[in-house]
């Protein structure tokens, strides 16, 4: 009997908030199981939605403020004031994401992280003793450069002219000056959560990996790994982070490099889930399910790479709970996912990606409805089916 079901999914980028997909699951659960008691975990990866996350689930606050967007332009943004009072959290995307980006305008060599730098400073200006920046789901590419100009750093080209912002200027960077750097920021535990999958610069740099995505050409993708070799160059040569590989270490390539910038002054890199799932208690939530549901956008060989839905069935297995995971589409990899036992695609017939995106809350919801319904017809089949397999072996199903 399926009495407890917990769902906790993640956001579908430039669709669904993960709340707005947690809610799309849960209505397609109440149609097939309507006296279940269903228990919303909204997922976070440090990309959208996080501040709103964690500011709910601890009591906290958000603050709202006018910064610089990932195009130079002021846009309305914030950040959350965790309960308790001695923890900000500073989500990048909420001010430098992708979805604020145009399409037409998707040029990460252009686009800037000032304004996240301008969040942390007014953060610093609060009186918290630690600040968590999110890292996810950012449009830019820029190693965080534009967020140490905004806390005061200096770059310098070779004729002691300043940098314009935006991560190709990098290429002409022949010096930091750091005199400037606001002073508060020694009075902070600064922490990154971070997919630590994520380096900055080699063949599996940030900008070959994500720089398509955010709107790159090929030649733009190497324009920008060349740019950010020379910014871990300098970085390495005038912040030296105790020991930190700029180039190389995990966690140095999120959200464009960001992580980088500010492992520069002195933060902390983190694996993003030890860091932002604590404050939900989800494991022991997880221990009490009869059955857990999952989703992301896109279920791949990089699931397991850091995203949600990896290490919600990682942490459910701890306690034997099957998984299933619903994802808007299933690619090469899909049923490779360790600890999910089914994944099923929201789509259920060939559609342009506008209309998909347009459609996601009524498509997940109907998507959950079916894969329950096969769920509990497997449920009813005689027990020597359920048996069928004797190898001991296990593959996930797609239910489609």
């Amino acid at each position: 009997m399926l009495n407890r079901v917990v769902v906790a999914p993640s956001g579908f980028k430039e669709s669904l908030s993960a709340q707005a997909a947690a809610d799309a699951i849960a209505a397609g659960v109440r149609r097939v199981l309507p006296h279940a008691g269903i228990d919303l975990i909204p997922l976070v990866d440090g990309g959208e939605g996080t501040a709103v996350a964690l500011s709910a689930a601890t009591g906290g606050r958000l603050v709202a403020l006018p910064a610089t967007g990932p195009l130079g332009e002021r846009i309305g943004t914030h950040f959350a004031l965790l309960g308790g009072g001695d923890t900000a959290v500073v989500e990048m995307a909420a001010v430098a994401g992708l979805s604020l980006v145009p399409r037409s305008l998707r040029d990460p060599g252009a686009t800037t992280t000032y304004g996240v730098g301008e969040l942390i400073r007014t953060a610093l200006g609060t009186g918290v003793r630690r600040v968590l920046v999110g890292c996810g789901d950012s449009g830019t590419c820029d190693g965080g450069a534009g967020a140490l100009q905004a806390l005061g750093a200096r770059l310098l080209d070779a004729d002691g002219f300043e940098l314009p912002r935006g991560g190709r200027e990098l290429l002409r960077l022949a010096r930091i000056d750091p005199s400037g750097l606001d002073p508060r920021l020694g009075n902070v535990e600064l922490l990154v959560a971070c997919n630590p999958y994520n380096v900055l610069c080699g063949e599996r740099g940030v900008a070959r990996v994500f720089g398509p995505q955010k709107g790159a050409t090929p030649a733009q993708v190497e324009e920008l790994s060349e740019a950010l070799e020379n910014w871990a160059r300098v970085l390495n040569r005038d912040l030296p982070a105790g020991g930190t590989d700029l180039r190389l270490d995990p966690g140095t390539g999120a959200s464009g490099g960001l992580g980088a910038g500010l492992a520069a002054l002195g933060a902390r890199l983190l694996p993003r889930f030890d860091v932002l799932l604590d404050h939900l208690d989800l494991d022991a939530r997880l221990a009490r399910a009869d059955l857990v549901v999952t989703a992301e956008g896109a279920l791949d060989r990089q699931t397991p790479r850091g995203k949600v839905p990896a290490e919600v069935a990682r942490r459910a297995k701890r306690h034997g709970r099957p998984v299933l995971a619903l994802a808007g589409t299933l690619g090469e990899g899909a049923h490779e996912v360790p600890g999910i036992d089914a994944c099923h695609g929201i789509l259920p017939a060939p559609m342009a990606l506008a209309e998909a995106l347009l459609r996601a809350a009524e498509l997940l919801t109907d998507a959950t409805e079916r894969a329950l319904r096969m769920i509990l017809l497997g449920a009813r089949l005689p027990a020597q089916a359920a048996a069928a397999d004797v190898s001991g072996t296990h593959r996930p199903s797609s239910v489609r």
